[in-house]
């Protein structure tokens, strides 16, 4: 679930009532979490999310990667790992980064505030990140946010920025990316842009009108290739 698996969520932080559905924005908020709006629309989406987040935070990392492995769609060449959420702790990382190894025929990739657990699974104690521990076929990008925005400069991680227009992605130099291909079949930083419903009189609702106004795409396309998996 949205917010509630994200422990390092600051600017995009926002929760949906597992009950109701009822949106709660965070105090540090940015925008709103397009996932979290998806989530108070259906009760079957929240069901879905809270039954996974519960399933897997009580299991070991072995465990994990069992159930991860078995969820696996048989057909899938390119797998995003969370249309939500994000990795809640360094278990469930090291977990899929398991499944990569696996599975080496198949692309899995993933946006993430977890920096911890990147950083951590390929800190070495040798002085330097060595990013060749990661499996080739796991794709990540650092979601950008004011709170780790250091870090990810520091560590020289590919990120993705939420911009709120065309101009702002163009004076940071940052391409944007309408379909994931961005995320997964590059090794460069982009931009994402706003999308999904926003706190009414917000500067990213006021941002988010302007787009719709002006006819510029915000929003990911109706076709894909991806598939999401649901353990």
């Amino acid at each position: 679930p949205a917010g509630i698996s994200c422990p390092f969520a600051v600017e995009c932080k926002t929760t949906a009532d597992r009950a109701w559905g009822t949106i709660t924005d965070g105090a540090d908020q940015i925008y709103r979490c397009y996932a979290a709006s998806d989530e108070a629309k259906s009760p079957q989406v929240r069901a879905a999310r809270h039954w996974n987040f519960e399933l897997l935070r009580k299991e070991t990392e072995y465990e994990m990667v069992k159930r991860i492995q078995a969820s696996l769609p048989k057909k899938a060449t390119i797998i995003r790992i969370h249309v939500s959420g994000d990795f809640f702790n360094q278990k469930y990382f090291n977990a899929w980064a398991s499944v990569a190894k696996l599975n080496p025929n198949i692309l899995f990739y993933a946006y993430t505030k977890s920096l911890k657990y990147w950083l951590d699974y390929i800190d070495t104690n040798k002085g330097y990140l060595d990013h060749s521990l990661l499996p080739p076929n796991l794709k990540l990008t650092a979601s950008w946010d004011g709170s780790n925005s250091k870090l990810i400069q520091h560590a020289e991680l590919k990120y993705a920025k939420v911009v709120f227009s065309e101009e702002e992605a163009k004076n940071l130099n940052l391409e944007i990316d309408h379909d994931d291909s961005h995320a997964y079949g590059g090794d460069k930083s982009f931009a994402l842009m706003l999308h999904g419903t926003q706190p009414k009189g917000s500067m990213a609702a006021k941002a988010k009108n302007k787009l719709v106004a002006s006819g510029v795409k915000h929003s990911y396309g109706r076709k894909t290739t991806t598939n999401k998996v649901r353990a």
